[in-house]
């Protein structure tokens, strides 16, 4: 091998290799990666990694199957009954996000915030009044879903645009290990922050739609 050559199969010494890279290495299926986008430090802190404990489901509908019409914008818009098992132990609370992230804005499209809702609470029924703070479950609060007109506190259901295809909703429930300090009407990203570092247990239910 002459000076100065390389040869495939060869080691490169160091000071070499990271000169070459330093040069701007590509890699063979392309250009580097871009940067991620930046983390919601919020959501990350609140949603943890605590593994899917919580055990929720509805009578209305199964994992991954289509919600009835009567819970979305196009039927009765009334909350889908929801049950949940196996909470943590130290649950003192529990609040409840249902969010679409198949919506075509830049962030899902939230159409649930309740929280407060009692540790001892082991749902919540079907068609749950549209009100800052309902009568059931007692003690709880609810908070501003994505419309900016007509109902904006409570429940709103599924109603994707036309054609746009199959969407996701999650219907995310997290245990909190003390009670949260905010009255009613609060923004999703609020209740994140304010849950952060509280969140002992979480459990998810999806649902599909599409119009």
């Amino acid at each position: 091998m002459r000076t100065g050559t390389w040869l495939p199969g060869s080691i490169l010494p160091a000071g070499m290799a990271a000169a070459l890279c330093l040069a701007g290495c590509r890699s063979e299926t392309g250009p580097p990666t871009p940067p991620e986008a930046p983390v919601d430090q919020a959501r990350v802190e609140a949603e943890g990694d605590e593994a899917m404990t919580i055990e929720i489901s509805s009578t209305a509908f199964a994992e991954g199957e289509p919600i009835p019409k009567k819970y979305t914008g196009e039927g009765e818009d009334v909350s889908p009954p929801l049950a949940w098992d196996k909470l943590p132990e130290g649950t003192r609370q529990l609040a409840l996000i249902c969010d679409d992230p198949d919506a075509p804005t830049p962030e899902p499209w939230v159409h649930w915030v309740i929280y407060k809702i009692p540790a001892d609470a082991g749902g919540l029924a079907e068609g749950v009044a549209q009100d800052a703070e309902p009568a059931d479950p007692a003690g709880a609060c609810q908070g501003k879903n994505s419309w900016t007109d007509g109902q904006t506190i409570g429940y709103r259901g599924p109603m994707p645009p036309p054609g746009h295809g199959t969407h996701r909703y999650f219907f995310k429930l997290y245990a909190l290990d003390e009670p949260l300090a905010i009255g009613p009407g609060v923004d999703k990203q609020t209740l994140l922050e304010k849950m952060s570092g509280h969140v002992i247990g979480r459990g998810q239910l999806m649902g599909t739609y599409e119009r």
